[in-house]
């Protein structure tokens, strides 16, 4: 008998993949009447961009092309602002997911009238907190992401927003955070630069190696999670091999939408989100890469409460013979050209208990599938990554 759960669809209507951004773009904008293009300045000059900007046309009112990494709140704040005052009634988020994770909490904020970073940080929620239903009319205006990394933020109703005066990331959930609508052009990828776009991807892997060694699985997220891992552990070397490869690069972002559905059934991820968290806001290393260091470490460390589970992913990420999961994903994101040990992105081991002393006992890490019981625990697993 499957033990009893809560699967929560979000609140999106569409994904469009398979037609380029001109073409798939304009459909999303029926009915909207004032349009603010939100994407950073590394890409506001580029092809996807101007392309957004052809199919919005005489709509935009505006562009926010300064969200910088990690969606800092001030960026966020200054977002939400010019939201309110342009009056917008749709948000067209081109980039990753700092770009799009900071557009979903400056609607947010323009929901509820917020518009300072302190007033912004006030309303963070707990990791522990679950998305609430969607009944009723949305508010506006609501967004179109457009995503040019496999970060797979623009699946998702929550959100993460740093502090960066205080070195912490905050969270954010709203049933209507996520996007009305996603466009997946494969071309969007193009310009995202190589290092970025694969460990975006191994951002994904996390997402779905997380869920399928969870200690509470579904066979929903079982199936999804499994599925995305196969995807990935044959697109993202297919996109190193060839970058103007398009059906590996769609094929990817496919993974990456999948990688993030078993979250929908309700099966949590673990200590390597929650490490990327602290590294990320801590010492400002990108998520994508976050995973490549964490999600071996924690996964090697997880071993003694999920080796059967583990031994799939070995299977996938693997080589000939007997391998561990860990020994695995090293291999294969170090084969991606990727770091896959802290002291490559220059973080000392004597920094390690001070990492681990950030930890607020809140998950994910207290939903890691090896009950993680103290900062102890964690300095063992960044050990591990050292």
């Amino acid at each position: 008998m499957t033990r009893p759960g809560l699967h929560q669809w979000p609140a999106q209507q569409r994904v469009r993949h398979g037609t380029p951004l001109a073409e798939a773009l304009p459909p999303e904008l029926a009915g909207a009447g004032r349009v603010v293009l939100a994407t950073t300045r590394s890409l506001a000059g580029g092809r996807v961009v101007a392309a957004a900007r052809r199919a919005i046309g005489a709509r935009l009112v505006a562009t926010h092309a300064a969200m910088r990494a990690h969606s800092p709140v001030e960026d966020v704040a200054a977002l939400a602002r010019l939201l309110a005052e342009k009056a917008a009634d749709l948000v067209v988020a081109v980039g990753g997911g700092s770009v799009i994770d900071g557009a979903k909490v400056a609607c947010f904020g323009a929901w509820r009238g917020l518009g300072e970073p302190a007033a912004i940080l006030a309303a963070a929620v707990s990791r522990d907190a679950a998305p609430g239903g969607w009944d009723g009319a949305p508010p506006s205006p609501r967004i179109v992401a457009v995503p040019t990394t496999l970060s797979a933020a623009e699946f998702a109703p929550h959100a993460g927003v740093t502090d960066l005066a205080a070195g912490r990331k905050h969270r954010f959930l709203d049933p209507f955070m996520v996007p009305k609508a996603v466009v997946l052009d494969p071309a969007a990828t193009l310009e995202t630069p190589e290092a970025l776009l694969l460990s975006s991807g191994i951002r994904a892997l996390d997402h779905a190696a997380e869920r399928w060694c969870s200690a509470a699985p579904q066979p929903f997220s079982d199936a999804v999670s499994l599925q995305a891992m196969r995807m990935l552990a044959e697109g993202l070397p297919a996109v190193r091999r060839d970058p103007a490869d398009l059906a590996a690069r769609a094929a990817c972002q496919q993974a990456a939408w999948l990688s993030v559905m078993g979250g929908w059934a309700g099966v949590p991820v673990g200590a390597s989100h929650g490490l990327g968290y602290i590294l990320g806001a801590a010492r400002g290393v990108p998520h994508g890469i976050t995973s490549c260091l964490t999600l071996p470490a924690v996964m090697q460390w997880n071993a003694p409460v999920n080796a059967a589970r583990q031994r799939e992913v070995a299977r996938l990420f693997g080589g000939p013979g007997e391998e561990e999961a860990h020994a695995a994903l090293r291999r294969f994101i170090a084969g991606l050209g990727l770091p896959v040990r802290l002291a490559e992105v220059g973080i000392a081991a004597a920094e390690i208990p001070a990492l681990a002393a950030r930890w607020q006992g809140d998950a994910p890490i207290a939903t890691n599938p090896r009950p993680v019981r103290g900062a102890a625990d964690l300095e063992e697993i960044l050990r591990l990554a050292a």
